[in-house]
């Protein structure tokens, strides 16, 4: 049994949950009285660093602010909708962000790109990488608040340039002005080949140089997006509509 002392000072190096790992093993000494201290402080360690992994997932989750709390990969429904199972459970590796690669989800309205981008962001969180979803249309009215602010638009852009995943999420929904453009535009150059970029929309890629005004501006964007890039067709099925008494 450790003494008050040292149970004080792993208190002050903010290890109070091994003290309770500790005294769990006090407790139940028939149970970890034939194990050798080697035996007792790995599994106390292994113990600790999985409480704190779990702590931190559990944090990061609630950082991204997903627009479905409970998506997850397993959850994914994939008859008749032409997903490939194996491909999504490749990229809830995450292997395509350690290449800084983007994903484009591609579909009709009610498809379940918003699910799906969740899942992988859950999944990205899982393994301790920082996310955040956010609709365009929310990230654009952030932009026109920061414009009456004196360094808010770089600030806004510097934020949303350190996430490691950003899942953009009706991206070209609505209609762009100059300054939606010049400001994406500065977010997705501060992002190419440094962090990856989901994007969940209902138009084609070839559409979204017109969407996105049609200028050098917007060969600029494509630029720094298409060429590393995997997409992915959501199909036309209305998940919504098939799980009208159910969850996607």
């Amino acid at each position: 049994m450790i003494g008050d002392e040292t149970k004080c000072k792993l208190r002050e190096l903010n290890l109070d949950e091994m003290v309770d790992i500790l005294k769990i093993q006090d407790d139940n000494q028939p149970l970890y009285s034939t194990m050798t201290f080697d035996e007792r402080i790995t599994l106390a360690v292994d113990s600790l660093y999985q409480y704190k992994n779990n702590k931190r997932t559990s944090r990061l989750i609630k950082q991204a602010k997903f627009r479905f709390t409970d998506a997850d990969v397993n959850s994914i429904y994939y008859a008749d909708r032409g997903l490939d199972k194996n491909q999504i459970l490749e990229l809830s590796t995450c292997q395509y962000m350690r290449n800084n690669f983007s994903l484009v989800l591609n579909g009709f309205t009610g498809s379940g790109k918003t699910f799906i981008a969740c899942a992988l962001g859950k999944a990205a969180c899982r393994q301790l990488y920082r996310v955040r979803y956010i609709r365009v249309p929310e990230l654009l009215r952030l932009r026109a608040e920061a414009t009456l602010q004196g360094k808010g638009i770089s600030k806004l852009v510097s934020k949303f340039s350190n996430y490691n995943l950003l899942i953009l999420d009706e991206w070209l929904l609505q209609e762009l002005s100059d300054d939606d453009v010049r400001f994406i535009f500065e977010l997705t150059e501060k992002r190419y080949d440094c962090h990856s970029t989901l994007f969940c929309t209902q138009y084609k890629v070839s559409d979204w140089h017109t969407r996105l005004g049609g200028g050098t501006m917007a060969d600029a964007i494509l630029d720094r997006i298409v060429h590393k890039s995997i997409r992915i067709e959501t199909g036309s099925m209305n998940m919504r509509e098939h799980f009208s008494t159910k969850q996607i």
